[in-house]
């Protein structure tokens, strides 16, 4: 292997090698014009390595047959940013939907579980929101039991994830009442961090799955799924073939929400609109 100073640059040719693999195994579609962004993500990764040009780096990539480094080139080319609480009003309506659901006699003699799939779950905010909104609202219904799984493509994220610990600035829009109630400060070499509480961490399943397997392997339907900010990644083929395995997979009555740059309007699916990004299946 060459020196760092030796390393080859990257080339179309090579670019369109690493384009189709990453779409084949995540779904993503980096498109023509994005050569110069996995040059800057695939970067470090060679350095470290020391491989001699970034076609070395994808034989090596093919040819590792525990998949350890497929995950780390998956990692370096999803972008994980993201704070508690994110676009509030998704927690506003799963508050409302929950006590709507607990409410109902009927409902409560179908549904022991509550179950909920942060799909996407990056470094852990989401799931996290979820279980503060989820935990407050069952609190009065004991023999409700929520579960939720949440997975994400990223070791790396659900390592991170899996911790609870959380930087100030990505505490986001937390309610002053759960903050108070859910979070508590403590410090790390990092400085400064709040960690969840342990009664949140027993609600939540981390998981690695990848969103583009053929067939879901869940036993029970979920209530509610968040995919947020994840479809943007996808084309309409990938998104269409996605939305159709999550409608397959939500209890009847249960909701699919996404992100708010996202839109189902373009495809074709099974569900029902019932406002801005906030789907039914009936």
């Amino acid at each position: 292997m060459l020196t760092q100073t030796e390393t080859k640059d990257l080339t179309p040719g090579e670019y369109e090698l690493f384009r189709k693999l990453i779409y084949k195994e995540s779904g993503i579609e980096l498109g023509g014009e994005k050569m110069q962004l996995l040059r800057a993500r695939l970067g470090k990764r060679l350095r470290q390595g020391g491989f001699s040009s970034f076609r070395a780096y994808y034989d090596h990539v093919v040819e590792d047959q525990t998949g350890g480094e497929l995950s780390t080139l998956l990692d370096a080319v999803s972008t994980n940013t993201t704070h508690l609480f994110r676009e509030e009003g998704h927690f506003d309506f799963l508050r409302k939907v929950i006590k709507r659901w607990v409410e109902d006699a009927a409902w409560c003699a179908e549904n022991q579980t509550l179950r909920i799939w942060s799909a996407g779950c990056s470094s852990g905010e989401e799931p996290y929101s979820i279980a503060m909104v989820v935990h407050d609202a069952l609190k009065a219904h004991p023999r409700i039991q929520p579960k939720i799984l949440a997975t994400d493509l990223s070791i790396q994220m659900l390592r991170q994830a899996k911790l609870g610990l959380f930087e100030p600035q990505r505490i986001g829009k937390v309610p002053a009442a759960f903050g108070k109630r859910y979070l508590r400060k403590t410090t790390s070499e990092r400085g400064p961090l709040l960690e969840v509480a342990p009664q949140l961490r027993k609600l939540i399943t981390f998981a690695r799955f990848n969103l583009m397997t053929p067939t879901f392997p869940f036993r029970f339907g979920f209530h509610v799924i968040f995919c947020r900010n994840v479809m943007i990644y996808f084309d309409k083929t990938t998104q269409e073939a996605l939305v159709a395995r999550y409608a397959k997979h939500l209890k009847t009555g249960g909701y699919l929400l996404i992100g708010h740059s996202e839109s189902l309007n373009s495809l074709e699916h099974p569900l029902t609109y019932v406002e801005p990004t906030i789907y039914r299946n009936d």
